[in-house]
């Protein structure tokens, strides 16, 4: 090991869905390995998106459900939407034309001095505001 810092990602709750499924076991992989990579971001609406794609798709257990939380909460920084978040969202909304809820994550992620965005559907390589790269987790082969 280099002994030189992570740079820090802001990582989307389908990187932790494939994390804590057997479903798909490359993507598992892929998952395991940018969670090592990276300085990992995360916030309180991607743990909500967890929870709720585990409930209603993985049906998963709530015991299984709140020990992946903890496991993320101690594990990574996790940030909270402020106020002006919302505004903010709606600006970059505007201006990129994801869906507000990605939005809300990609400001927290600008607010966190993030170098990358983790991502599985949005542009792989597109740059958001001069600072963030979003980085396509999962390409086609």
């Amino acid at each position: 090991m280099s002994g030189n810092p992570l740079e820090r990602a802001f990582i989307d709750s389908c990187v932790f869905i494939y994390l804590y499924s057997d479903d798909e076991p490359d993507k598992k992989i892929i998952s395991e390995n940018a969670v090592n990579e990276y300085d990992c971001i995360i916030s309180t609406q991607v743990l909500n998106e967890f929870s709720a794609v585990c409930i209603r798709k993985k049906k998963a257990t709530l015991d299984e459900i709140k020990t992946a939380l903890s496991e993320m909460i101690n594990q990574f920084t996790v940030l909270q939407l402020e106020k002006d978040d919302m505004s903010k969202a709606i600006d970059i909304h505007d201006r990129y034309q994801y869906n507000y809820y990605d939005c809300l994550m990609i400001v927290s992620a600008l607010k966190s001095d993030c170098k990358y965005f983790i991502s599985e559907d949005m542009n792989d390589g597109q740059i958001i505001e001069n600072k963030l790269t979003i980085k396509k987790i999962y390409k086609q082969q």
